[in-house]
């Protein structure tokens, strides 16, 4: 009986560290805002000068590996629709087949990874190492609040960047990955298109933006709320990226899977199944 009590008290303070950890993570947002909206000791050129670069840096630069990624996931998803949907004689659900697989659960994902992968693993050692060194204290000395002049541009950079990566992810999935399969299967690119066009909804463009936006905030919070929780020592910056690229994850994957079943759960209701 003791060990089973023990086991719950382990488990409850498990999930209260873990609520308090997603609670103070996700004050940082509005602390951030608040900061920025009461803090006029930067300009607002300064701010946006730090939006410009992280879009630079999160986006534009990682337009290459993304493109790879989307050109090899829509080529691979594109082929396997078309021969597993010819031998069920279904070829017309192609474009909902893809726009399920690549624009609501593969796009969203796969940027997610690779933003955190590139950028929050850098916003995380760059706020980690600020910290150490004493620079976040020089900012504040000088009147500078940090959240106002790095974190909350660093949020909207990762956001808007995130958006715009999704949208050319999605774009070279299914055009590019159409090309490179042309060349291996025959298909009508105006069946292609009619078919994406009429498997395409409100609800996937709502999907798109909650998903996308949404990771793109949970990623670069997550990242400068680690990158902060540096003391004094410079050799925490290692472990408070490797926790920043562990809690993005689970809190990306568990956001979309939640926004996918909710979805479906709806779907079901206006069936009638639920």
């Amino acid at each position: 009986m003791s060990s089973v009590l023990s086991q719950i008290d382990s488990l409850g303070r498990s999930v209260t560290r873990n609520v308090n950890y997603t609670l103070r993570v996700f004050l940082l947002v509005y602390l951030s805002l608040r900061a920025t909206i009461l803090d006029h000791a930067q300009g607002f050129r300064q701010i946006v000068g730090v939006i410009l670069a992280q879009i630079y840096f999160t986006g534009w630069q990682a337009l290459p590996l993304v493109s790879v990624l989307a050109l090899g996931t829509g080529s691979v998803l594109i082929l396997q629709a078309l021969s597993n949907l010819t031998l069920l004689g279904g070829t017309q659900m192609i474009g909902n087949f893809l726009i399920v697989m690549i624009l609501r659960e593969a796009g969203p994902l796969f940027v997610a990874l690779i933003v955190i992968a590139r950028s929050g693993t850098a916003v995380a050692s760059e706020l980690g190492n600020m910290r150490a060194n004493r620079e976040i204290e020089a900012l504040e000395s000088m009147g500078i609040n940090p959240l106002s002049f790095i974190v909350f541009p660093r949020i909207i950079g990762g956001v808007v960047s995130i958006l715009c990566l999704a949208f050319y992810f999605n774009f070279m999935a299914f055009i590019g990955g159409f090309f490179i399969t042309r060349l291996i299967q025959d298909m009508s690119f105006a069946f292609y298109t009619d078919s994406l066009m009429s498997a395409f909804s409100k609800e996937d463009f709502y999907i798109f933006l909650l998903k996308n936006g949404f990771s793109g905030m949970i990623i670069f919070v997550v990242c400068c709320y680690q990158g902060l929780s540096v003391k004094k020592s410079p050799h925490e910056v290692p472990q408070v990226t490797t926790q920043a690229v562990v809690n993005s994850i689970i809190f990306v994957v568990i956001f979309n899977l939640i926004v996918t079943a909710l979805f479906y759960l709806k779907q079901l209701q206006q069936l009638g199944v639920v």
